[in-house]
Order: structure tokens, then sequence, then C-alpha cells
């Protein structure tokens, strides 16, 4: 039913069309339809690694967005009291700013909190330049690398908490493939750290091995 795929989170972060993040949006959707992820991912010649590097997280971000919509009636303060991914990851919100000092909350409450936090760093321009000519600043790199690893607790819920839920609505081709492209995308760049995805290495060994 379309109204359920068409249901996202948050609003969907659009890239303007006409501009080179545009552009390059449209060849990453080009190259992952050659069905060789590995490839799909690497920096196009000549690119911007930053540019790339931040139109795949906004493109990451609208995915997550979207499959988590699917499910958010599943994952409510009762069926998911803490944010975990699995009974050995249990995670812990904190944004540095507004709250300093991690709180423990329920997944709904923490992935909103991640959803939010995630999207006012993508609409802040001197992060996320959106204009052509504008610098990347000197820290987008942490940056993105926090956005990354957190939108990775999003899928590690999803998978440790709610795959029964994805299977039922037969999301799950749907959320391996987005998985799949996030991971190789990751590793490409090497962009969140080895121990951060420890609760999903056994599903991104087997992902990785499939395509050797």
């Amino acid at each position: 039913n379309s109204s359920r795929s068409s249901k996202t989170f948050k609003p969907k972060k659009n890239i303007p069309e006409g501009s080179h993040q545009y552009e390059l949006l449209k060849h990453a959707e080009a190259t992952l339809g050659s069905g060789n992820l590995r490839q799909a991912v690497m920096l196009p010649e000549g690119e911007d690694l930053n540019e790339w590097i931040a139109v795949n997280t906004v493109d990451f971000f609208n995915q997550i967005n979207m499959l988590y919509g699917t499910i958010t009636e599943f994952c409510t303060e009762a069926s998911c009291p803490v944010m975990s991914a699995g009974p050995r990851y249990e995670y812990h919100w904190a944004d540095g700013t507004n709250i300093k000092k991690p709180i423990k909350c329920s997944a709904p409450k923490y992935i909103d909190y991640l959803m939010t936090w995630v999207q006012d760093q993508l609409d802040d321009e001197t992060l996320f330049p959106s204009k052509i000519g504008v610098p990347f600043p000197k820290n987008f790199m942490s940056v993105a690398k926090t956005i990354l690893k957190r939108l990775f607790r999003v899928y590690a819920h999803i998978y440790h908490q709610h795959f029964d839920s994805v299977m039922q609505l037969q999301e799950e081709a749907h959320l391996n493939t987005s998985f799949k492209h996030f991971i190789f995308f990751v590793q490409e760049f090497n962009l969140i750290d080895r121990r951060e995805l420890a609760p999903l290495q056994e599903l991104i060994e087997k992902l990785g091995s499939k395509d050797r």
C-alpha cells in the first residue's frame, strides 16, 4: 500500500535540482543501478570528497527516515523502553549542546532526538553548504562521521528489534539493499569506527562476503 511506503518519519531533505550536488546524487543513483555497490560508492573522478560525502549522507538520512517511517507503529515506549541493538548494546542520548549528559530513553524518543539532530546539521548552511563555491568547514569530516555513526544505530535497532515487522511488511530486500550501500560507503572512506559497527558485525561480514 503506497500510503505506508510514502510515510517518512521526518520531512525528506531535498537537494536543490539543477545544483552540482543534485548532479552528484543522480550519478550515485545511476551507478547504484549497475548493481556493483563497491564501485558505486567510490569517489567519482575529479569530484570533491566532502561534497560526495555530503550528498550521500543526505541520501542515507532520507533512506533511513523512510525505512523507520514504515515501522514506527511497532517501535513504541512499551515495545522499546530502551534504545537497544540486541541484548548487549544500549544507547543513551546526548548531543553535546541541548543534552550534555547522556540520558537513558526509549527507542522512539532516542530516534526522534537523533533524526531531529541530524536534520538540524543537514539544514545548517555553514556545515552543509548547498550553494556552489561555498567551502565546507574544516570540521566537516568529523560532523559527517558523527551523523553516520548515529544513523547506523537506527539500522542496528531495526535489525535487532523489528526485523520480524520488516519481514511482515516485505521490506527486507529494501532494508538490506539500503544497509549494504550504507556499509560499503562507510567502509570505502573509513567513516565509522569498527567498535561502533559491532552490533551488526555478522551481517556486515555476510554482506561483504557475497560481494568479493
